[in-house]
């Protein structure tokens, strides 16, 4: 088994741990002689960020070295992340890891950071340009677009024929994980069930109470809604909280993505007839593991590989306590 597989493998053995002291933007970035490995993502207050959080504790723990931890509170936006990120840069961490708003607007930080001997992972998202990154590292997105699709179809007892309406809630327009699990459920709506029409989008850029607006302006535009496709954790939440608000569980199907730990208690309820789970810790392990190999010059970064896509699991009413247990996300 190769070096790259045995590191996939422990991967899926991760454990909570507990917290890191997460050293200050202003830290000096080798100040106590260790590496510093700098983590910057969207929106902080995100459960799936908090549970990514808790991978790369445990993993820096592990692995001897200092981890900076930046992100806005709670806004979803390059316009925000930006900044967090130029002044994250200029501390010279030994190494970034960079969870990118947005594909084009995040380019010039990725390069920045390489141009100055800071080797860049990708995790969950990714810049456009991947050639001088080390490695990106994310759910297989297509796929759970698609499985979601499926879940839907199911939930709506879809049969030939008849015409549905549907509609999604994404966090952003650019987001690349947004823009692939749109794409797989799109394709397989089209392969599968063409009868189920999207007829409206929407953005929440990672805020919940948007998410709930958003939903509660379809309800009463589409009377006839017969399904929501919320594309992440914040806008599952949302969409959970208006049918709720609505008295409309039960009779519109919700399929999530993230297994938030108050959406997984919201599945038994039948508020959601399915929740795609992803694994934020092992995304976060991998890619320090990743950096720290190539900042030491560890023989087992010669099988790093540039794109590592961890599958997704699908929790519904049927699925295991013990299932549900082991795939919510831990903060």
């Amino acid at each position: 088994m190769s070096v790259t597989r045995n590191r996939f493998a422990s991967v899926l053995a991760i454990a909570a741990a507990g917290s890191l002291a997460v050293f200050g933007i202003a830290t000096p970035a080798h100040a106590d002689n260790k590496l510093t490995i700098a983590f910057v993502m969207g929106a902080e207050a995100d459960p799936f960020f908090k549970a990514m959080k808790v991978g790369a504790d445990a993993e820096a723990a592990a692995k001897g070295v200092n981890l900076v931890w930046q992100g806005d509170p709670s806004v979803y936006s390059p316009a925000t992340q930006i900044p967090i990120a130029n002044q994250v840069l200029a501390a010279k961490p030994s190494g970034l890891v960079l969870i990118p708003t947005d594909p084009t607007a995040l380019q010039s930080v990725s390069d920045a950071a390489v141009a100055a001997g800071i080797p860049v992972v990708n995790v969950d998202t990714h810049v456009n340009d991947l050639s001088k990154v080390t490695s990106f590292i994310t759910g297989d997105n297509a796929d759970g677009g698609a499985k979601a699709a499926d879940a839907l179809a199911k939930a709506i007892k879809y049969a030939k024929g008849k015409t549905y309406q549907v509609v999604v809630g994404l966090t952003s327009a650019t987001a690349t994980t947004n823009v692939a699990r749109l794409a797989g459920f799109s394709a397989e709506i089209a392969k599968k069930y063409p009868g189920i029409k999207i007829v409206d989008k929407a953005y929440s850029q990672s805020q919940p109470a948007v998410a709930n607006t958003n939903v509660s302006n379809w309800l009463t535009k589409y009377p006839k809604l017969a399904g929501i496709f919320a594309i992440d954790g914040t806008n599952a939440a949302g969409a959970a909280s208006a049918l709720q608000a609505k008295g409309l569980v039960g009779k519109i199907a919700l399929i999530g993505y993230d297994a938030y730990p108050g959406n997984v208690a919201l599945i038994k309820k039948g508020v959601f007839t399915a929740l795609i789970a992803q694994n934020p810790a092992a995304e976060a392990k991998l890619a320090i593991d990743d950096l720290v190999a190539v900042l030491t010059k560890d023989p087992s970064a010669a099988s790093i590989q540039k794109k590592v896509t961890i599958p997704n699991v699908v929790l519904t009413a049927s699925t295991s306590a013990a299932d549900l247990a082991k795939y919510t996300y831990v903060a």
